[in-house]
C-alpha cells in the first residue's frame, strides 16, 4: 500500500509539477510588450499575469512597456522604440531582448528592424505575423466609410483611452481602423514587406533564429480556445475561432504566429492563456505559461543575451 501510494504521489509531481532547468538571468533588459487593447498593469492587475514578477525572480532586469492600445504597428512600434531608449539610458545596457504578446509581435518586430543595434532578440508570443482572420471578418464585414464603421471607431477609441488612464500610462494616440487594418492578412503582408527579418518565407514556414540584421528571433504558441471550465473568456474565444479554417488560439492561426524558430505552435493554450490570463485559469494538462517563460529566459541567457 505504501508503495502504491508512493508511486502515484511521484507520478503526480512529474505530472503538474515538471522539472525545472536551472534558473538564469539574461544579460540584457527582458521588454514585454502587450497586444491589441492591452496595458502594463491596471488596478494592479498584469497584462502578462504574474509573469513580470517571475522573471525578476529569476534574476532578469523586466519592464513592461506602454504603448497605444488601440494603433497602427508602426505607430506602437515607434512608441516602442522611445521605451527601449528610456530603458537603455536607465539601465546602461546596450541592448534589450522584447517578448511581444498578440500585436505585440509586429510592435516589437518593427524596433528590431528600424533600430536592430537596441535589440538582442525578439520573441513574439502568439504574434500576428500573417494576420488573422477575425480581423480580416471584422474589415469584410463592417462597411467603409459607413455610420457603423464611424461608430465602432469612436466606440473603441474611446475605451483605449479609459484602459490607458486605468493603468495610469498617460496619453496614447487611439486608431481604431489603423489597428485592424494593421492585423489583416493583407496589413500584416504588407507590413512585412516593410520589415521582412525573422519571417519565414513562405506562410507557415520554419525559419532561423538568427537574422540578417543580427537579432535572433523566437517565436511559440497555442492551438486551443476552451481549456479551463472556470475560464469566462474561453466561450468568446470559441465563438471568434469559427471564423478560422486551420488551428487557431481563438485570435491568432498557428501558422500566423511563426517567427524565426518556432519553439512550438501547438500548446494546449487560447490566446489569453498566453500570457496566463484570465487570471492564471490556464489548462491544468499543460506547461504552466510562466514555465515557459521562465524556460524562455534560460534560453535567451544560454546564448548570451
Amino acid at each position: 500500500m505504501k508503495t502504491w501510494l508512493t508511486v502515484t504521489a511521484l507520478l503526480f509531481l512529474c505530472l503538474f509539477y515538471p522539472a525545472q532547468s536551472h534558473a538564469a538571468s539574461t544579460k540584457y533588459p527582458v521588454v514585454l510588450v502587450h497586444g491589441f487593447m492591452g496595458f502594463d498593469d491596471a488596478l494592479g492587475i498584469d497584462y502578462f499575469y504574474g509573469i513580470p514578477r517571475a522573471l525578476r525572480n529569476q534574476g532578469s532586469k523586466v519592464f513592461v512597456a506602454r504603448v497605444s492600445p488601440i494603433n497602427s504597428s508602426e505607430v506602437r512600434g515607434e512608441q516602442l522604440r522611445l521605451y527601449v531608449q528610456s530603458v537603455l539610458a536607465y539601465t546602461g545596457a546596450q541592448k534589450v531582448n522584447l517578448i511581444g504578446h498578440s500585436h505585440g509581435g509586429p510592435t516589437a518586430r518593427y524596433v528590431a528592424s528600424v533600430s536592430p543595434e537596441m535589440v538582442a532578440s525578439v520573441t513574439s508570443v502568439g504574434g500576428v505575423n500573417w494576420g488573422s482572420s477575425f480581423a480580416d471578418f471584422l474589415r469584410g464585414a463592417i462597411p467603409v466609410n459607413s455610420w457603423v464603421e464611424w461608430s465602432v471607431n469612436v466606440a473603441f477609441n474611446t475605451l483605449s483611452q479609459i484602459v490607458t488612464g486605468v493603468s495610469g500610462g498617460g496619453s496614447f494616440p487611439a486608431d481604431t481602423l489603423a489597428s485592424t487594418e494593421s492585423l489583416t492578412t493583407q496589413g500584416s503582408i504588407r507590413f512585412n514587406q516593410r520589415y521582412p527579418e525573422g519571417v519565414p518565407s513562405n506562410y507557415c514556414g520554419y525559419g532561423s533564429a538568427r537574422a540578417s540584421n543580427g537579432v535572433n528571433y523566437y517565436s511559440w504558441s497555442g492551438t486551443s480556445q476552451s481549456t479551463n471550465f472556470w475560464d469566462a473568456s474561453d466561450a468568446a474565444l470559441s465563438v471568434t475561432s469559427w471564423v478560422f479554417n486551420e488551428a487557431n488560439d481563438g485570435l491568432v492561426s498557428r501558422c500566423s504566429s511563426h517567427l524565426g524558430q518556432v519553439i512550438r505552435d501547438n500548446y494546449n493554450m487560447n490566446h489569453l492563456d498566453e500570457v496566463n490570463q484570465m487570471f492564471g485559469l490556464v489548462s491544468w494538462f499543460e506547461t504552466n505559461p510562466k514555465t515557459l517563460y521562465k524556460a524562455h529566459i534560460n534560453r535567451l541567457a544560454s546564448n548570451g543575451f
